[in-house]
């Protein structure tokens, strides 16, 4: 991930990458706020949309990693064996179907209780670390789900939305199951939507940008400080080592 595009650097490549995106503004213009978060470290991008090349722009076309996401388009620059698809995006498109009618409300509610044992099997993971009984725990409901859609994805099926969608899932099928198998991949990417709550609310009080480079600034900023606090580190005393690095034309610190 090139996070020297915010004049820093963290140490290895990460192995997981949640990735979100919300609205910006320039100029009263429509912008987009990208963001990529590990576990430690988290860099912000302003980019013209939300098309798949602003998506490479931040992760880079070599990216090695597993990126969590929502199901957006533009994810699908990534193969699906190097992806994670968010289960809590996908219980939102549940209960919406749910309530539906017809084939539309059966796919919902099987769905719904499908990612419900999906949870609650996640839970019992992050309580005693038993990846082998995580196997063991979702192994079913990948059966389960699998005949859901596959009924669903039939030319014939009744409900052409829930068709679109069974299908849609089943070209993503490794993107769903992803957490189970390796080590520093979840199952949703709400470590992407809390990082990215603190540059809504600024979005919000500052009414965005009014300048390519007051973006550039935003986003080096925004990055800095969420990076800050998933290391627990004052922003304040880094700031102070930038300025005092900059004042003995030092090279900046590196937030490892």
């Amino acid at each position: 991930m090139p996070l020297t595009r915010a004049s820093w650097k963290t140490s290895a490549p990460p192995r997981r990458s949640t990735s979100r995106k919300t609205g910006w503004r320039l100029k009263g213009t429509r912008r987009t706020l990208w963001g990529a978060l590990t576990a430690r470290a988290a860099v912000f991008r302003i980019a013209p949309d939300r098309h798949e090349r602003e998506l490479l722009a931040l992760l880079g076309e070599e990216f090695a990693g597993i990126s969590c996401s929502d199901r957006w388009w533009a994810y699908n620059a990534f193969q699906p064996e190097r992806r994670q698809v968010c289960w809590s995006h996908l219980l939102r498109d549940f209960t919406a179907h749910a309530e539906g009618l017809a084939a539309q409300k059966e796919l919902g509610e099987q769905g719904l209780q499908i990612a419900g044992r999906l949870f609650a099997a996640w839970q019992q993971f992050q309580q005693d670390g038993d990846r082998p009984a995580l196997k063991h725990a979702i192994a079913p409901l990948k059966r389960e789900l699998r005949r859901l859609l596959e009924s669903h994805a039939r030319k014939r099926a009744r409900h052409r939305h829930t068709r679109t969608f069974a299908k849609n899932l089943l070209k993503l099928w490794p993107a769903l199951w992803a957490f189970s198998e390796l080590d520093g991949v979840e199952p949703t990417n709400n470590a992407a939507e809390r990082g990215l709550r603190g540059a809504v609310i600024y979005r919000k009080l500052s009414l965005g940008s009014q300048s390519e480079h007051g973006e550039r600034t935003t986003e080096r900023l925004l990055s800095v400080s969420q990076t800050c606090r998933l290391q627990r580190r004052s922003l304040f005393a880094y700031l102070s080592d930038v300025l005092d690095a900059r004042a003995h034309e030092l090279p900046v610190p590196l937030l490892t």
